[in-house]
């Protein structure tokens, strides 16, 4: 009897040590954990905006829930599912605040550079008129709409047209030189025919000497790219408004929801996540946009060096400045070695036509004497709707592409850092690992599709890239195409014909010698076919008057005594030609 007492008496011991032991450790019994108060989990879900009605008030069992763990919980079903969709626009919401920063950037510098260049595009075109009309007067009005023709063009292809510079800028000299070659030789009549052998042949006579391929050199560079930039500001705009524009798939949500708002439902709506366990979340739902990063990292460099030549030697505002100079100057040029110019020309193409007579244009209906063009000082630099001169909107723009580079890879770790989103790195022990208050274990994985291989986190399908993402990535590799292109002076839509039209350091292309007096010694004129070979000789007969006459030479009556320019002194020496045309 008293052995049986004893024994009673010691299980009873053993009871209430085990209690007491259970107490001191914080163990709870089913019933107390159910037990437990909901009244953080109601507040902080009320504060998100959404009706409690259906929130429980103390911890239930967790058996209906799917994404977060199935332990006692202070979430519905109801419940679980709003958060879910919380968690991805928390996501979302975290994507474009962090990404603002480009799309601000790209959107801004686009529209100024834009705003900048069309304005010194304009603003060059009136300096041409203004300082044309002070010298050439009504000359330069009657034959305006040759250079407003130019200035059209180059709208043209800067605004993205398929338009040749190189053609553009042939053009504009054709159309010139046939014009001012009529201009210094007013006693004489040229049909179409004979104005187009003259232009046909001005790369091989050089009237305006080597200014347009000054000119087109120096253009060239600067509207290559100077529309490179634009167009590259334009596709980094779109390219991260389209990497932005994401919807996170079913085991992204997954996990989102466990780091953020499942320790809500557990009944600690404070804890946040642990450091690692959100870098992982965010590898796995970021996966495609970290494999944007060489190409973005590519495309960003290439940006920086455009901006740099725009600064520097492909300057837009010097090139857009030097138009209507170096047009002066090539003019000015021809006058002056109008002589031989003409003498040169009456060679290849025959004696033209002589006019009926004519009075002398006055002073002021030939423009006047000449002025000084007007010239900017560096302080004296022009300024346009932009506000700022291109170096100060190069140097703003520097500033703000170097923080881009890495943007995407790095964008998890960006995320991560906000203290509202996670806990601080140095924080391990108290925070969220996903299942309860403590430090995370897994490790955490690499950057982009594949090192998703292993993600405890989110489950990616490497086998599957997204194909948004590739197409991003052309995009990309299009663009610095074009851009690094850019650095060379080439535009890559016409690579093909105008190859060498200005690229790199020097200009390698090469003139035709094949004009009288350009031949090499002992070596027979060029023969190239005149104008209206084949047809009616029209005053140019050898058994004309004037050929039976002389033979084969006749002294031409000077240009210089009708010449509607400035420069009439640089004509007036008498010079001769031969009429029989060279180029048959």
């Amino acid at each position: 009897m008293e052995s049986q007492l004893f024994l009673l008496s010691s299980r009873w011991r053993l009871l209430l040590l085990l209690s007491s032991v259970a107490a001191l450790s914080g163990a709870r019994s089913p019933a107390a954990a159910a037990g437990r108060s909901c009244a953080d989990t109601r507040q902080v879900y009320s504060e998100k905006g959404y009706s409690t009605n259906n929130a429980p008030v103390t911890q239930i069992s967790g058996e209906h829930l799917r994404l977060c763990p199935q332990d006692y919980t202070c979430c519905s079903s109801q419940m679980e599912e709003t958060l879910g969709l919380q968690s991805e626009r928390d996501f979302l919401k975290a994507i474009e605040e962090n990404s603002q920063f480009l799309q601000t950037t790209f959107t801004q510098r686009h529209r100024r550079f834009d705003e900048f260049f069309r304005e010194l595009i304009d603003l060059s075109e009136k300096s041409m008129n203004q300082m044309f009309t002070k010298t050439y007067g009504l000359l330069f009005t009657q034959n305006a709409h040759i250079f407003q023709e130019l200035f059209v063009e180059l709208r043209r292809y800067y605004s993205g047209s398929s338009v040749s510079l190189a053609e553009v800028l042939s053009d504009f000299w054709s159309r010139l030189v046939e014009r001012v070659f009529s201009l210094v030789n007013p006693q004489y009549q040229f049909s179409e025919d004979y104005l187009e052998c003259v232009s046909k042949h001005a790369e091989q006579l050089q009237p305006f000497g080597d200014m347009p391929r000054k000119l087109r050199v120096q253009v060239s560079r600067a509207f290559i790219a100077a529309r490179s930039l634009s167009q590259g500001l334009a596709t980094g705009r779109d390219i991260v408004n389209k990497a932005t524009k994401l919807t996170a798939d079913p085991e992204c949500v997954r996990g989102l929801m466990r780091q953020w708002y499942c320790p809500l439902c557990r009944g600690v709506p404070y804890l946040q996540p642990c450091h690692p366990l959100c870098l992982n979340v965010m590898k796995g739902c970021l996966a495609n946009q970290a494999d944007l990063d060489t190409e973005w990292n590519n495309f960003i460099d290439a940006l920086y060096l455009v901006s740099e030549k725009l600064e520097g030697p492909f300057n837009m505002e010097l090139a857009a400045e030097s138009i209507a100079v170096k047009v002066s100057e090539a003019i000015m040029y021809m006058q002056e070695n109008s002589v031989s110019v003409s003498s040169k020309v009456f060679q290849g193409c025959g004696a033209p036509k002589p006019s009926p007579a004519r009075s002398k244009r006055s002073p002021k209906e030939s423009g006047g004497s000449r002025r000084p063009f007007r010239t900017y000082t560096p302080e004296e630099k022009p300024t346009t709707a932009a506000g700022t001169n291109l170096d100060r909107l190069v140097t703003e723009l520097k500033e703000r592409l170097r923080p881009m580079t890495g943007f995407w890879v790095s964008l998890p770790q960006t995320i991560c850092n906000d203290e509202k989103l996670a806990a601080d790195v140095t924080n391990s022990e108290r925070c969220w690992n996903g299942q309860t208050r403590g430090r995370y274990l897994p490790d955490v994985t690499g950057d982009g599709l594949v090192s998703q291989i292993n993600n405890p986190e989110v489950e990616v399908d490497i086998s599957r890239p997204d194909v948004r993402t590739r197409q991003l990535i052309m995009e990309l590799r299009v663009a610095t195409n074009k851009l690094k292109h850019a650095l060379s002076g080439q535009d890559m839509d016409f690579m093909d014909s105008e190859e060498g039209s200005g690229s790199g350091g020097e200009d390698h292309e090469r003139y035709n010698d094949d004009w009288p007096d350009y031949s090499p010694p002992h070596s027979k004129p060029p023969q190239i076919t005149p104008p209206n070979a084949g047809k009616s000789p029209r005053g140019r007969e050898k058994n004309g008057p004037k050929w039976n006459r002389n033979n084969s030479k006749t002294r031409v009556p000077s240009a210089a005594s009708l010449l509607p320019f400035p420069l009439v002194p640089l004509l007036s020496l008498p010079f001769m030609v031969t009429v029989a045309p060279m180029w048959r």
